[in-house]
């Protein structure tokens, strides 16, 4: 438990700075979820399946490929651990809608499928989207 702990620190860093987050894929991994609503940051979950969350983490059963914008507004941050390339262009779509950052990490060698800012976390990569392909960055 502690190792996991160990390796989300500094994803947590991260996202400690934004009031609302949506993590896009959830699944069985919660602690990351939780870690952030005791740090008083308002966290919607979502996945293609139905999924216990923690206490105070909202979840919502939705498809980034064909999402709900709802799920979406208001959010500061859209985020996904292990995301797979096939689903970074949609989660920078949902992100861009709701006005968002994109953060995420991926599964092993697997490169960023959009344009992305890298930072280096003890977890491996965490890949930044703020703005993408035509925005005009105002």
């Amino acid at each position: 438990m502690s190792h996991s702990r160990r390796n989300l620190e500094s994803m947590i860093d991260y996202l400690r700075g934004y009031d609302r987050v949506v993590e896009v894929g959830i699944g069985r991994r919660t602690e990351l979820a939780a870690t952030l609503v005791r740090e008083g940051v308002a966290v919607t979950a979502t996945d293609v399946h139905p999924r216990a969350v923690p206490d105070g983490v909202r979840f919502v059963e939705d498809d980034v490929v064909d999402p709900d914008p709802a799920v979406y507004t208001g959010a500061d941050a859209v985020y996904a651990r292990n995301l797979p390339p096939e689903l970074h262009r949609p989660a920078l779509e949902v992100a861009r809608e709701a006005d968002a950052d994109l953060l995420f990490t991926t599964l092993g060698g697997d490169q960023p499928a959009i344009p992305v800012e890298r930072k280096t976390i003890r977890e491996g990569t965490l890949y930044v989207a703020r703005e993408g392909p035509g925005s005009d960055g105002e």
